[in-house]
């Protein structure tokens, strides 16, 4: 089974690595984007995530969500991507392609969830990188976790 999540919070590169993971050919699913929570954020849609893991043994998925948890045993590696709060503050303040984390309100946010979130998806991860290391390090990391987790490893 080489089905990965990489999860942490905003502003720690998750889609960013993901899109490199998907240019060099891996099936990625970035679950802020179509659907697959309420669009504010909220839980993943359990039905739609047991279905592309149900017929996916060779995909990485991107996300956190308060609900990852419930499919932890579905994923051979979990992979925390983390990095200092300030690092999230300026890569969320600069980034186009998400609005998240503009205003001073979701900018605290990010700062309570970093103090109280993070600590939880440290403990379920199997590996926790730097997420300020090149992209390019970060998915040649993510991709030896792939092959070596495939039944063809």
């Amino acid at each position: 089974m080489a089905r990965i999540l990489i999860t942490g919070m905003s502003g720690t590169g998750k889609s960013t690595v993901l899109a490199e993971l998907a240019r060099r050919g891996h099936l990625t699913v970035d679950t802020d984007y179509e659907g697959w929570t309420d669009g504010d954020g909220g839980p993943w849609e359990e039905e739609r995530m047991t279905r592309l893991l149900a017929t996916h043994e060779d995909v990485v998925v991107s996300g956190t969500a308060e609900n990852q948890g419930v499919f932890r045993d579905r994923f051979a590696q979990v992979v925390l991507l983390s990095a200092p709060i300030d690092v999230l503050l300026d890569r969320v303040t600069r980034r186009a392609n998400n609005p998240y984390g503009k205003t001073p309100a979701q900018q605290e946010e990010i700062r309570r969830y970093t103090i109280e979130v993070e600590p939880l998806l440290r403990r379920s991860a199997t590996l926790e990188l730097d997420a300020r290391r090149p992209v390019a390090d970060l998915a040649d990391e993510i991709e030896a976790l792939v092959k070596a987790s495939s039944p063809q490893g």
